[in-house]
């Protein structure tokens, strides 16, 4: 006779328990980034919003970062390395085939026995990483779990590619997933439109990169515009629908750092209130892909210009093209 299967007890909610941060060391200005490529300060600041970006330096890299924000998240929620259950990192930084990051995170934060993984959605891994993170804090199988994004762009670009070398930046984020017993986060809004898998995209560097050299980022920026102008302003209005609020009842809006007008096109498309806070951190941060939405939730955070318990739209996109937004409650 079959016995029964037994399913773990589930928490019914789960949230952002805290979030960290760091960025890389080194300060690009565009007037540097200009006697790199054909442009000018000017021109970079109006199609991009960027003013500086930030890259590693040798002290470096993107486990340092990684590790360093996951230390800063776990001692803001009051939470020990013993206590982590799982730790979902998203990167495309990672040159090692595996292991993955993750394990590397949790040996260097002491963690003893999580289970570790990496994701690889570029742009929209955080996202990808959050909901994971909540289904198994909801689904009982995690008590508390550590989703890091971190990149380091700067060892990927053509640094002499018009299009694309201003553009990206290095830096980690990291927030502490845990049950509540209010719902802290709404319904994840996620996808992937694999026709356009070429639009952004990185070498083969097992096939044509040379010994020792990174593999390059590409980006058709024009096709991602339109994408994120259109598709994207669809699915964010869908991410704070599927969490039962409209516009009006938001308090923040935490789009991926990607370009200040597609930021832009995004507002006039959702028709947020002006009381709504923005995150531009785009500005001094540069675009940095999968840490881009952790690292500007604590930015806004420190600076004071949003506070715990806020509600907040974040939605990440990219590669892939992938996206994926969820309303969520500030740690």
């Amino acid at each position: 006779m079959s016995g029964q299967i037994k399913t773990l007890q589930e928490n019914r909610f789960a949230r952002i328990l805290s979030v960290g941060s760091e960025r890389g060391n080194r300060v690009v200005t565009n007037e540097e980034m200009c006697t790199m490529i054909d442009s000018t300060p000017e021109w970079i600041e109006q199609r991009t919003g960027i003013t500086e970006r930030r890259w590693i330096d040798e002290t470096q890299t993107p486990l340092s970062m990684a590790v360093g924000a996951s230390r800063t998240a776990l001692e803001r929620a009051g939470i020990t390395p013993e206590q982590v259950s799982a730790i979902v990192v998203a990167t495309v930084s990672h040159f090692q085939q595996t292991p993955a990051l993750a394990c590397h995170i949790a040996f260097e934060l002491g963690c003893p026995d999580p289970a570790a993984f990496d994701l690889s959605a570029a742009c929209a891994g955080f996202g990808f990483g959050l909901a994971t993170a909540e289904t198994l804090v909801r689904g009982g199988t995690s008590e508390y779990v550590l989703v890091v994004g971190v990149e380091a762009l700067s060892l990927m670009l053509d640094k002499s590619d018009r299009s694309t070398a201003f553009i990206f930046s290095d830096g980690a984020g990291a927030v502490v997933v845990g049950p509540s017993e209010t719902p802290g986060m709404g319904p994840v809004v996620w996808g992937t439109d694999p026709k356009a898998t070429d639009v952004i995209m990185t070498d083969d560097w097992t096939m044509t990169m040379p010994k020792g050299e990174f593999p390059f980022l590409k980006m058709e920026g024009r096709q991602v515009f339109r994408w994120a102008t259109t598709f994207i302003a669809e699915k964010s209005a869908e991410a704070i629908a599927v969490a039962g609020l409209t516009p009006d009842q938001l308090d923040v809006f935490i789009p991926h750092q990607a370009n200040n007008r597609i930021t832009d096109s995004m507002l006039r498309h959702l028709k947020l209130p002006e009381n709504v806070v923005v995150s531009r951190d785009i500005c001094t941060m540069g675009n940095s892909s999968a840490a881009s939405i952790p690292v500007a939730m604590d930015a806004l955070l420190e600076q004071g210009q949003a506070k715990s318990g806020d509600t907040a739209l974040v939605i990440g996109f990219g590669a892939g093209l992938s996206f994926a937004g969820q309303v969520i409650t500030l740690p």
